[in-house]
Parts: structure tokens; sequence; C-alpha cells
């Protein structure tokens, strides 16, 4: 996607990014909820082509003052072209520690190639968040 910007996500950009997220619809509000929260602090990225949002990502500071990439998601038509590598990215060009993590289910196949084809390495498995699907954690060398 030789169009793709990526920028900070302002509060104007909640609903564009909700419409983009197919869990947004189907969870109760919670997702919109946390989505809204994200663009108001400014902790979301925003990738955009002319034709409109094609995904986002969530740099948060929560886990254990490092910076965590809590969320990565790009809307279907545009995965596959490289979305979600420039989203990430730009997460870890606007980290300000020296650490970056993120993590992703055992079952998220997609995601774990992304994180190892652009560097991350696995830093560790945590069973119990999701029953039966343990979580696997990423460390983005410096």
């Amino acid at each position: 996607m030789n169009d793709l910007t990526v920028r900070r996500a302002t509060p104007l950009d909640a609903d564009a990014l909700t419409a983009l997220d197919p869990v947004a619809g189907h969870d109760g509000g919670e997702r919109r909820a946390s989505i809204g929260r994200w663009c108001r602090r400014g902790s979301a990225l925003l990738a955009e082509t002319g034709a409109g949002p094609a995904g986002y990502c969530v740099l948060e500071y929560t886990f254990f003052e490092q910076g965590f990439v809590t969320m990565l998601m790009v809307a279907e038509p545009a995965r596959g072209r490289g979305v979600g590598a420039r989203l990430l990215r730009a997460a870890a060009d606007s980290c300000r520690t020296p650490k970056l993590f993120t993590s992703a289910n055992l079952s998220n196949h997609p995601m774990q190639r992304l994180l190892q084809r652009t560097g991350w390495q696995p830093a560790g498995l945590v069973h119990g968040l999701d029953d039966g699907d343990p979580e696997v954690f990423y460390l983005l060398p410096r």
C-alpha cells in the first residue's frame, strides 16, 4: 500500500476505528468504549489510505511501565498488505521506553507470523487469560 500513512488517532476517529474492528460490534460495547478511551488519551495510531482507515494499534505503558502494544487491528480488506507491519514500526518508533512488548493468543497464527517477520522475539507464555488458549508474549529487541 503505497499511499499508506500512519498518524495518532484523535477522538474524531473513534467511530471509524470502531467500524473497522469486527469485535466492536459484538462485545456489548466494551471495545467501542476502549477505542474511545484510546483515542482520547492519544494511545491509538491510525493507518489510513486515500480510501480511509486501514487499521489501528494501541501503544500503552501499563505493562511494568514499559511500552506495550495492547491492540493491533487491520481491516479485513487491508490484511496481508503490510498495514500491520507499518503500525508495529510506528509503535516502535514512538515508544518512550527501552523495551516494547506485545502478546498474541497461541491460536492467533497470523499475528505470530507477523511478529516473527518483523523481528519480535518470544518472551514468555501465560496460561489462564483465555481458557484453553495461552497468551504468548513478545519483545521487540532494540
